[in-house]
Parts: structure tokens; C-alpha cells; sequence
């Protein structure tokens, strides 16, 4: 069986660029060799899915790839089983997995990736690589039937990570959220991946890609902080 490959960004894009401008590089030597991609649009929300496409459609191009949309085909199942790549969009990770679940797609998408087919996910696309979506940052809007997602890999990642504090707000910070998850869920590692920042796999190698760091949460552990470049195999298990 062919290695896994993943692509798993923490955002798309960054203020003031191109959309999905920033993993350009990464996207164009990922996706090297792919021809055509099936996309997911789900988890968009106020964005329609066809805008959503059009704007995945366009970025690809550059690299030479064929985007074809879940939305836009009679029988999805069938597109994904000749497409040479898939992408997954960020938006509401509670909206993409209800969608994923209820297409059947979720089965079909991890089945492929686990049989080597490139995936590429950002924000709640990087979100239901993991075993769960319970380390998204995204408001609960649909009920998914469940919180159990693709497991392409075995840790959680928490997208846009930020060490912020904001003055004068009383809420937990960031760090405090995925304390209490790992409270809750002792045996469990979170990657605090922040923006500007992916993870690619390939087969039992993980690595550490993009401008900034990430932080990798353990209970009962100090987090560690990880700079981009960093091999992270442990972390497969």
C-alpha cells in the first residue's frame, strides 16, 4: 500500500495576500504529478460553494492541477474514485463533517488518503485529519451526528493557534481551551498549529513546514514549542 501523504494547514490565507498565496510553494510540490483534484466545499458557510470553488479552481490552476467540486458533480463518490488529489476547505469544521458524514464521503475520502491519495486540508480541512473535531476553534452551528473524524493521523491539531491574550477579556486564552481538553482526554497530543504554519506527512515522516512554529500539548507536560523544519515522526505513533 502506498504511504499516506497529507498536507495540513493551519489557514488559508493571511491579511493583506493572495488567497491560498502563502503554501503556494508547498502546494505546487505536494500536489506534483496530480492532474485533477476533488474538492470539498462544506464547510462553507455565508461563502456559497460555487464562489468557494471558483476560488480553490483558480489557485490550483497555477499549478497545473483540475479542480472538480463535491457540489457540482451528480455523483460524487464516483468523481472522487478518478481524481488524482483531494482538498478539503477550511470554514466551519461542525458544517464539513455533517456534510461529509451524510455524503459518505468522510469513509471514501479517508479509504483513499489511507491508500495514498494526496490530501490537502486547511483550517477545518486540517481539522477532520485528526481523529476528532474537538480541538476546532469553530462555534458547534449544525449538529455533526458525532465528533469522530477521518483519523489520518493520530494527534489533534488545533488550526490558527494564537499565544494572544487580549487586554481587558475575561475568556481563556487559547492555551487554556486545549488544557481543559487534555483534562478531559489525558492520553491525547495537541499540535497548537499556528498561522502560516502546515504539517506534511509522508508515510511514517512528519514535518514541520512554514514561517512559524507550533507548540505540541501534553497533560501533565510543559508545552513544547517547535520551530518550522522540526521533524515530528514521534508523533505518528
Amino acid at each position: 500500500m502506498a504511504p499516506v501523504r497529507l498536507l495540513l494547514l493551519s489557514n488559508s490565507t493571511n491579511p493583506g495576500e493572495t488567497y491560498l498565496g502563502w503554501p503556494e510553494a508547498h502546494l505546487r510540490s505536494f500536489l506534483d504529478g496530480s492532474r485533477r483534484a476533488f474538492f470539498v466545499p462544506f464547510a462553507g458557510v455565508r461563502l456559497s460553494w460555487d464562489d468557494y470553488a471558483a476560488k480553490v479552481r483558480e489557485r490550483f490552476a497555477a499549478a497545473g492541477v483540475e479542480v472538480v467540486s463535491a457540489h457540482e458533480v451528480d455523483s460524487p463518490l464516483e468523481e472522487l474514485a478518478r481524481a488524482d488529489a483531494v482538498a478539503v476547505g477550511g470554514g466551519n469544521t461542525f458544517h464539513l463533517l455533517k456534510h461529509l458524514r451524510e455524503s459518505g464521503l468522510g469513509e471514501a475520502i479517508a479509504a483513499r488518503a489511507r491508500a495514498g491519495m494526496p490530501y490537502v486540508g486547511w483550517s477545518a480541512g486540517a481539522n477532520v485529519a485528526c481523529p476528532s473535531i474537538r480541538t476546532t476553534n469553530d462555534m458547534p452551528i449544525v449538529e455533526p451526528g458525532g465528533f469522530s473524524a477521518l483519523g489520518l493521523v493520530p494527534f489533534q491539531i488545533n488550526p490558527h493557534y494564537t499565544d494572544a491574550t487580549l487586554a481587558g477579556h475575561g475568556g481563556e486564552t487559547r492555551e487554556e481551551r486545549i488544557l481543559e481538553f487534555l483534562e478531559a482526554n489525558p492520553g491525547a497530543v495537541v499540535i497548537g498549529l499556528r498561522e502560516s504554519s502546515l504539517l506534511r506527512r509522508e508515510g511514517s515522516s512528519l514535518l514541520l513546514l512554514g514561517s512559524r512554529g507550533a507548540r505540541i500539548f501534553r497533560r501533565g507536560q510543559d508545552p513544547v514549542e517547535v520551530s518550522p523544519g522540526s521533524p515530528l515522526d514521534g508523533l505518528l505513533g
